[in-house]
């Protein structure tokens, strides 16, 4: 086997204590790896860096091409930009994958979701050109560029093509921002009926397609969004599922690609050894079929799902009363 070399970003708040656990079940799996572990957000800042998010993080990622990330702060209303937002920006991290499916063992109000919001990650409103134009009036900048558009719009067709997926529903405001939202759509339109005419394809308006969502999203496969839609409707589609708890991310470039928890940091529980690691794991798990390890994926993702069925070692946030490790631990017994 390989020997791989991953960029592990503990993160804040929780993020050292799921990150570890993350870390161990990856290693029980038998995933053959050397770990380099480097800080970005409030982390940084406690070590006396004077950049939330270092040069040298950065450049390990860019040099290994892949990192695992815990959960870091950011900031409402002030402060530092988000970490998030700059890593997906200096690293051209332009995709964002975001799973959402039924999980046995965790009850939801529905079954048989299984959906994929695929979001552009690197402009629209989160580009951040926002300006005070005169006292008490505030501008921000939504950014749509053909070349985005046509990136990612390419990007959800291959990956529904290679995870054999049929559909992909374009969600847009295109109605009121005729040039920013309009422009995704005509990218993604050229690239459908050129490329790929074997996937069924629609197109929805955003707020008639959240409504859809929460009443039957089984009519659902892949969505593809532009990045403020992106960020809400994943969120919700996580709803959908049990939360933000037991759903992965992935944030894909050409050069890199960083793989994390899309929760908060939860200083408040921080500490205590009781935070859910499941979708550190779950990450982790897509972070192995990047690197082409499918094999030691499936084995935890088969122990998770084993140890969410008997529902017996639960975090608390599940129904349960199991510690952050304790809950590892159940996942890599499972693996033996």
């Amino acid at each position: 086997m390989a020997k791989h070399t991953i960029v592990l970003v503990p993160g804040d708040g929780i993020g050292p204590e799921v990150s570890a656990a993350a870390r161990r079940v990856i290693e029980a799996a038998g995933l053959s790896v050397e770990w380099v572990e480097l800080p970005a957000g409030a982390a940084a800042v406690e070590q006396g860096l004077e950049n939330v998010l270092p040069q040298r993080t950065l450049a390990a990622i860019l040099a290994h091409k892949v990192a695992l990330k815990g959960p870091v702060t950011t900031p409402i209303g002030k402060g530092f930009q988000s970490v998030n937002v700059q890593l997906r920006k200096k690293l051209n991290l332009y995709a964002a994958v975001r799973p959402a499916h039924t999980l046995g063992g965790v009850k939801t109000r529905f079954d048989n979701v299984d959906i994929v919001v695929i979001r552009e990650n690197t402009e629209g409103l989160y580009s951040g050109l926002e300006q005070e134009v005169v006292p008490g009036v505030v501008t921000s900048l939504k950014v749509a560029t053909e070349v985005a558009c046509t990136r990612i719009a390419r990007f959800a067709f291959r990956y529904a093509t290679r995870n054999h997926r049929k559909k992909i529903t374009v969600l847009h405001k295109a109605n009121i921002m005729k040039m920013s939202d309009g422009l995704l759509l005509t990218c993604a339109r050229r690239i459908y009926e050129a490329e790929y005419p074997n996937i069924e394809y629609e197109e929805m308006i955003i707020d008639a397609g959240v409504m859809r969502l929460v009443q039957d999203p089984t009519r659902f496969d892949v969505l593809l969004t532009e990045n403020m839609y992106g960020d809400v409707v994943s969120d919700l589609c996580a709803g959908l599922v049990g939360g933000l708890g037991v759903v992965p991310g992935s944030n894909i470039g050409d050069d890199a690609a960083v793989f994390e928890a899309v929760h908060g940091s939860a200083p408040d529980i921080a500490g205590k050894g009781v935070a859910n690691p499941l979708a550190l794991i779950m990450s982790g798990v897509l972070m192995l079929q990047h690197i082409h390890e499918e094999t030691l994926a499936r084995r935890i993702e088969s122990a998770y799902q084993q140890v969410l069925l008997e529902g017996k070692t639960l975090t608390r946030d599940l129904g349960g009363q199991a510690g952050t490790q304790q809950f590892a631990d159940a996942i890599i017994a499972k693996m033996r």
